[in-house]
Parts: C-alpha cells; structure tokens; sequence
C-alpha cells in the first residue's frame, strides 16, 4: 500500500492543533524554480532511507509557524522576513514543525516514514528533492494563514 496525499482540512487539523491558535488553508500556485532558495524542504525517508516524500514551506510559513509553535511574537517572524533570515530558534522550531508533519503523510499499512533531514531557507536541498517539488503528479499546494501571524504556501509531494 503507498502513501496518498493528506485533504486539505488534515493540513489545516494539524496546524490548528500544533500551533495551539486558528488556521486556514486554500489552493496555492505550484512552488516555482526562483521559488527553492527562500523554501525550507523537508525530506521523508522509509527505514531503508528512500525517499518517498517531500515537504516544502515558503519562507513566510517557516517564519510564521517556527514563531507561532514557539510561542514568539509575530514581530519576531516579521523580523526574520524583513532581514531575510531565519534566526536560530525560529528553524529549530519550524524543523520541529516539519517532524510532526509527517503525520500526514503517514497511514496505516503503507511503510512508515519519517523525517530524515530539512534545509533552511539559504541552504541548498537535494536536485532530487527540488524536482520533487517542482513536478506536477502526486501533490498538495496549499496557502496556510496562521491567525495572528500571516500566511505562506506549503508543498506535499509523494513518491509516484
């Protein structure tokens, strides 16, 4: 049995309950090429470390659900977004984020996967995982709105 990609009201689910505060989701445009360098990706590898999913969040999503898991102020993503950086304790917690988002892409009788490795926004992903990302085919891309922070877009791609 495979993987199969989470319903939006899953995305949304998770993020309510993991941020502890309200959030929406609606379709999103595709993450583009010029788009991978302000992206966290997230990889997601079975026991034998293939890769069989990965996650992207823009980099206003990372800013706003690091902050927000954390428990930091809105100015302190705005912060990040302004300087165009992702401070420490921000990518550690939007890291954490990625962790528990694999939640939803894991079911019962399919192999379990987890997360093997992210890279912030700044550092660069593997060309596989990128064209993972980039491919139409098994995908979700949705704009998730954090109330009280602001919105960005994330990408679920599966193996196919």
């Amino acid at each position: 049995m495979s993987h199969v990609l989470p319903v939006p009201k899953a995305v949304k689910d998770l993020f309510d309950d993991l941020l502890g505060r309200p959030v929406t989701v609606s379709p999103a445009d595709p993450l583009r090429a010029a788009d991978i360098p302000r992206t966290l990706v997230a990889l997601y590898t079975d026991e034998r470390l293939h890769l069989n999913a990965v996650i992207g969040m823009d980099f206003k999503l990372t800013a706003y659900a690091g902050a927000a898991i954390g428990l930091i102020p809105p100015g302190g993503a705005e912060a990040c977004i302004e300087d165009n950086e992702i401070s420490k304790m921000i990518g550690e917690n939007a890291t954490e984020v990625c962790n528990i988002l694999a939640g939803l892409i894991n079911r019962e009788g399919a192999p379990r996967l987890k997360l093997h490795q992210t890279f912030l926004p700044g550092e660069t992903p593997p060309a596989d995982a990128v064209n993972w990302l980039l491919a139409l085919g098994r995908r979700l891309d949705l704009k998730v709105e954090v109330s009280g922070y602001g919105a960005g877009n994330i990408a679920i791609a599966l193996a196919g």
